[in-house]
């Protein structure tokens, strides 16, 4: 199949927008647009008519025509199917078939042509797909800019707590007469808020970060003055940047960022993370061989009159969760109220840091109700030894919504044929796997189905099958009531977010 040019035009053959797909003069393509409403007299009523050199497919919008120049020897099925898509793509952007509309969006008709079509030969998409390819989109974009301001804004803050900590010591020092100290560490006590690997079944063991010592650096008379007046941290930030501190603190930064979600500006002075991680591999019955769910909870706290609070904790569920608080929670209210607090009342909790004050884990190898999302291949030998291959989906846990789910089927190797025949979501095939996407799983759309044929191939090559997906929604049933102050019992304004993603998921 080769395809000219793609037009909206009026029944009189005026062309709204046509976008040409192969080299040919504005005259040229005119003429052949001229000459279709002659093509059109004596009320024939099929769908595409031929002439000489070139095949007109069309198809009636309201008061205009969708309508695409093909070759003679492009194929007259494949001419429809493409035809259908056109015809579906216009009104997706244009509310109203009339030319006024049609011009106004002329532009986005031109990019979604673009996607369909390219050098004449039909891309494999469908119209889901072009809708994202002209957003443009990108969600990994997005996140990239959010770990970069917080990586900017962390070293700007971490930088002027270093200011002002040099300021007092040197003051102090020089009331003294003495040197300053050239080595501070401080260590919080807390675990590391990053989530460990979900396949050790080893004990979880906390470590306490401390502050790197900071380097002896001669003073730069000219630089900063003791005791002179209008030295604010800005500007002695400002000065450490001159010095080189900027460019020692800023790989401590990403490195404690690497593997910590942005911080989005909507959170509180107070922020709850539940974050969940599960290893999965499942039997082609739907058996599963291996299931280990690990999950932390991290504290963040920005503002200092938040420091000794009371989080309460609502665990719904009734599976044998092995839950187990920081060794300075006190784990006696934990069990009794589900509160998590200080065993020293007067210690406030550590200040602008993830810190990791409940975890929990959750391992099976026999029971099948634990798995979040099953999925069901059913390979069968076809003939002229091919396979056909029905797929289907299904959510387990109803409480869940997992979004942008990948089902990654292996495919045979070789010089093979794939035909898709029925789908759900979207798919696309990157060499020698089938990625089929669903954008929503919930409670409302908790299933689906995939069927594909194969040539040659036998059951055995769609194995294994990898899922992945990320959710907002936790598959253990904890969560956080409220925040309370320890000293009053007052409610604290408080944000929460939770990830749950797999870290391996395989059907073998």
């Amino acid at each position: 199949m080769v395809l000219i040019a793609a037009t909206v035009c009026t029944k009189s053959g005026k062309a709204l927008v046509s976008r040409q797909f192969v080299e040919m003069t504005k005259a040229r393509i005119e003429g052949l647009l001229a000459a279709f409403p002659k093509l059109m007299t004596g009320g024939r009523q099929h769908t595409f008519v031929e002439t000489e050199s070139v095949r007109y497919v069309y198809q009636p919008l309201d008061k205009l025509y969708m309508l695409l120049i093909t070759t003679k020897a492009s194929n007259i099925l494949e001419d429809l199917e493409t035809l259908r898509l056109f015809s579906r793509v216009v009104p997706e952007y244009c509310t109203q078939l009339t030319e006024t509309e049609v011009l106004n969006q002329a532009f986005n008709l031109l990019f979604a042509f673009d996607e369909i079509v390219a050098l004449g030969y039909r891309e494999s998409v469908n119209l889901a797909q072009v809708r994202s390819f002209v957003e443009m989109d990108s969600h990994e974009e997005k996140i990239y800019q959010a770990v970069r301001q917080t990586q900017e804004r962390e070293a700007a803050n971490r930088m002027r707590e270093r200011a002002k900590e040099l300021q007092r010591e040197r003051l102090e020092a020089a009331k003294r007469g003495q040197n300053p100290r050239s080595n501070v560490s401080f260590g919080s006590g807390f675990g590391s808020s990053s989530m460990p690997p979900s396949s050790t079944s080893e004990p979880m063991i906390e470590k306490i970060p401390t502050t790197p010592a900071r380097e002896n650096r001669p003073t730069i008379r000219s630089a900063m003055k003791l005791g002179s007046r209008g030295t604010d941290a800005d500007s002695f930030v400002s000065r450490l940047a001159k010095e080189g501190d900027v460019a020692a603190i800023t790989p401590q930064i990403a490195a404690a960022t690497k593997d910590i979600a942005p911080i989005a500006a909507d959170h509180k002075d107070v922020h709850l993370r539940f974050e969940e991680r599960l290893s999965l591999t499942a039997g082609r019955d739907g058996d599963i061989q291996n299931f280990e769910l690990s999950g932390l909870l991290t504290l963040r706290i920005t503002n200092e009159q938040y420091g000794r609070i009371h989080v309460h904790i609502d665990n719904k569920d009734t599976r044998p969760l092995q839950l187990q608080t920081h060794p300075n929670v006190d784990k006696e209210a934990f069990r009794s109220s589900g509160v998590i607090g200080l065993k020293q009342v007067q210690r406030p909790f550590p200040m602008n840091s993830d810190v990791g004050v409940l975890k929990w884990r959750l391992t099976s190898s026999n029971d099948d109700k634990l798995a979040p999302l099953s999925v069901n291949c059913w390979p069968s030998e076809g003939t002229g030894g091919g396979c056909d291959v029905n797929i289907e989906f299904e959510l387990e846990q109803e409480h869940l919504t997992l979004t942008d789910v990948n089902i990654n089927i292996p495919l045979p190797s070789g010089n093979t044929t794939l035909v898709v025949h029925q789908w759900e979501g979207s798919y696309t095939q990157k060499g020698r796997t089938l990625l089929w996407n669903i954008p929503v799983v919930n409670k409302q759309q908790k299933t689906g189905s995939l069927e594909f044929t194969v040539t040659p191939a036998i059951p055995n090559d769609f194995f294994p099958i990898t899922v992945t997906w990320t959710s907002d929604t936790s598959l253990a049933q904890l969560t956080a009531v409220k925040v309370t102050q320890a000293d009053d019992g007052s409610p604290v304004d408080f944000s929460q977010d939770i990830s749950f993603r797999p870290d391996k998921y395989e059907i073998v």
